[in-house]
């Protein structure tokens, strides 16, 4: 798909955006980060820098990707020149695009853990599992680095494939299929555990905030779960704004992106926790807790030998679009520097995600030994590097491009708003969100 061509609809804009944003963020990494920061004060931090921050970052990328119709660095270039701003602004999409390299190269390897195990359910290998049995069949898989990195290298081909061809017949096509899908699953997962004994724990634990256990450290961790849920910091909405319709509402569609993918980060954290709490588990579990707690959930219902290969399918295809998302981009940029064509390109994205990959895939086997002294994994150091630092440093620097940068005509044409709703915005464009980033950044590295 050639910048400039649009998706065929505004549904079809808001479910590529959708499944852009809602992957492992919301179904694999909220749990396990609620549960290590104390559920319910993460969720409300986490919800509050949505808002102020996340909605505001994403909105912006978007109207940067629409009105410059084409690859980030060079709607960001042109754009800043015709403002009247300095043409060096284009490479603040380089540093989007290391963020996107990055978090693809863990996003393929967890994303290898959920196809691993959509092949297990399929089997009948995860069924009638007991607590202890589900987290022996993780801990044993993370151990075996020869499959690991296979079930990586299998998830970057299957991502790489889809995003060297036309986007509206393989993305498009998927989202529209398997996003309605995946509700139907989590609405149904949530209301079989409400009837757990845990159920009303998991709903106080995501729901009662205890204000005491406030620490700077929850707020970074909030504030780039935050931006990395929503895809937004990577410049990867940026592509997908270039693929915009001209009529369709920037607020609208942000605001029920952002609402479809919160909606699946609570359905997913109560399925979670209420089986967590009524096995007696800990929920500051880590990254493993959706991978040891879901079988446990899923294999001893009626019905559950088909629910549970259903769920990780979806799970797949769920994290599927979201890596072409962030694929797309550096495809882009690959193919364009170097004269390549798409294919080309997408084989040597993949052989990069793949090198730098390696890093987390071999974290818990061959590199287990290899820990910080407050015992953090290179795991945890590859994964909150770009999540925690880089997206957020962009998405700053996205804020100030669009607040103080862009032409303001420009803006208001892209926004769609009236000119008294203008001002509102932006000051939270120009003031209130960046104060944001600033204010938990500084206090959390004072702390």
């Amino acid at each position: 798909m050639e910048y400039g061509s649009l998706l065929s609809s505004n549904r079809a804009f808001i479910l590529a955006i959708a499944g852009a944003a809602i992957g492992l963020g919301n179904i694999w990494r909220f749990p396990y980060m609620a549960g290590e920061h104390g559920g319910s004060l993460f969720f409300v931090l986490y919800l509050f820098f949505v808002l102020l921050l996340g909605m505001p970052v994403m909105i912006s990328e978007i109207i940067i990707g629409r009105a410059g119709r084409a690859k980030p660095a060079t709607s960001m270039r042109q754009l800043a020149v015709l403002s009247g701003g300095s043409q060096h602004w284009g490479k603040l999409a380089w540093l989007g695009t290391l963020a996107a390299l990055l978090i693809l190269s863990f996003y393929c390897v967890v994303s290898g853990w959920a196809l691993f195990y959509f092949i297990q359910s399929v089997t009948g290998q995860l069924g009638q599992l007991t607590a202890r049995q589900a987290q022996d069949v993780f801990e044993t898989f993370l151990a075996d680095p020869l499959t690991v990195v296979s079930f990586q290298l299998a998830f970057i081909v299957m991502t790489l494939c889809v995003s060297a061809r036309n986007i509206t017949s393989g993305i498009e096509a998927l989202n529209n299929l398997m996003m309605p899908l995946l509700y139907v699953i989590l609405v149904a997962l949530v209301i079989v555990t409400s009837q757990f004994p845990g159920f009303s724990s998991a709903v106080s634990y995501l729901f009662t905030p205890d204000w005491q256990k406030l620490e700077w450290s929850v707020a970074l961790e909030a504030m780039g779960h935050a931006f990395f849920t929503l895809a937004v910091g990577a410049c990867c909405l940026m592509a997908y704004g270039a693929y915009m319709p001209d009529r369709q509402s920037v607020f609208k569609a942000a605001g029920i992106v952002i609402v479809l993918d919160l909606l699946v980060a609570v359905l997913t954290g109560l399925a979670t926790f209420s089986v967590v709490f009524s096995e007696g588990l800990a929920p500051a579990s880590g990254p493993g807790l959706m991978f040891e707690t879901l079988p446990v959930a899923l294999g001893g219902l009626p019905g559950g030998l088909w629910l549970l290969p259903l769920f990780f399918l979806l799970l797949v295809i769920a994290t599927w679009t979201s890596s072409v998302n962030l694929a797309e981009p550096l495809v882009v940029a690959i193919a364009r520097t170097g004269n390549f064509s798409r294919k080309r390109a997408a084989m040597i994205t993949g052989g990069i995600v793949w090198l730098l990959g390696l890093i987390p895939a071999l974290s818990f086997n061959i590199f287990d030994s290899v820990q910080t002294q407050s015992g953090q994994t290179l795991f945890d150091l590859f994964t909150a590097f770009p999540t925690d630092i880089l997206l957020p440093l962009t998405g700053f620097l996205i804020l100030i491009f669009a607040g103080f940068v862009m032409d303001k005509e420009i803006l208001v044409s892209q926004l769609g708003i009236h000119q008294k709703l203008f001002k509102p915005w932006q000051i939270i464009v120009r003031y209130i969100s960046p104060a944001l980033v600033v204010l938990v950044f500084s206090w959390s590295w004072l702390h």
